[in-house]
């Protein structure tokens, strides 16, 4: 279990915060599929209430799938708010619900990927923004049993910051911050195993432009630095939520010749090996991020 930090201490100003956690808390005790039914009336709600993190999704769609008619386009993205839905009442079941089975719910491929990799030295798990990330941290961590670290972004609401880090912590060994890059290549020279997903826009700061579903997107050079300098191997890691409450773990063969020394062709595989794995249920990507915020010199905003 990772060190979790402690509670904030609690002030007035903070009430309407932690009155919205003990409602969590007890929203997280309701059976699981109880949990994503209502997880799915929030997102058609949202859909119509929520028109600018709609009108984002939207975009990024209409961006990344040109060739689906506008009737198709406007279907995913409702199907993406949607889901989004059940991926936030997942996180109050992922972090409180202690009494469903998860592991009995879980599928998993290719272990044999990560763990061939494993024998070898560190790994690097190559995440992705997919809305089950808090269900597949449970998952991986007690369902399928696999010793990793997680690298995240420390909250700016240190009420959230620590019940993330309470959620998910008490399914990694270690929780690190991103920013800790000695941090990270310590585990991996150690020979362990960090869960990392590069797909967020940082900005041009250590970010080259690649293609990501054929628009130029600005990429972060983090996971090769950290392949080379960690001397880890880079397997790809998704899991994707399936029908009646149930889910699947997906490890790919690790990355070949990576890093490349060439971090264009570096990003550029990374963005594949993600379209790939989107590709499988694009309705559960985080398709209500700015993706392509960052734009090539020249170049008009696209949100």
């Amino acid at each position: 279990m990772a060190q979790i930090p402690a509670r904030p201490a609690f002030q007035f100003k903070d009430l309407g915060t932690w009155i919205a956690v003990a409602l969590f808390w007890l929203f997280g005790q309701l059976p699981w599929n109880w949990q994503l039914a209502c997880g799915r009336g929030l997102g058609r709600v949202s859909y119509y209430v929520l028109k600018r993190r709609r009108d984002i999704a939207a975009k990024n769609i209409e961006l990344c799938f040109p060739h689906l008619s506008q009737e198709e386009q406007e279907a995913l993205t409702r199907q993406t708010i949607i889901s989004t839905g059940e991926a936030l009442a997942e996180i109050a079941a992922a972090y409180i619900n202690k009494r469903v089975d998860l592991p009995s719910r879980l599928t998993i491929e290719g272990l044999e990927h990560l763990e061939a990799a494993q024998q070898k030295g560190g790994v690097i798990m190559l995440g992705m923004h997919l809305n089950t990330i808090d269900a597949g941290c449970r998952l991986l961590g007690d369902g399928a049993k696999v010793p990793f670290s997680a690298v995240y972004r420390p909250n700016n609401n240190p009420i959230l910051d620590w019940l993330i880090a309470w959620g998910r912590g008490r399914f990694v060994e270690k929780y690190i911050d991103r920013k800790d890059m000695r941090g990270l290549i310590r585990q991996l020279r150690a020979g362990n195993t960090v869960w990392y997903a590069p797909d967020q826009d940082y900005g041009r700061e250590h970010s080259v432009f690649a293609p990501f579903f054929g628009v130029p997107t600005a990429t972060i050079t983090t996971t090769s630095r950290l392949a080379k300098m960690g001397k880890a191997a880079v397997v790809p890691t998704s899991h994707f939520r399936l029908p009646n409450g149930r889910y699947k773990i997906v490890f790919g063969p690790a990355l070949e010749n990576f890093p490349s020394g060439d971090d264009v062709v570096d990003a550029t595989l990374i963005n594949q090996v993600i379209e790939r794995e989107v590709l499988k249920a694009p309705e559960q990507y985080l398709w209500v991020h700015r993706r392509f915020k960052t734009r090539p010199v020249g170049e008009e905003r696209l949100y």
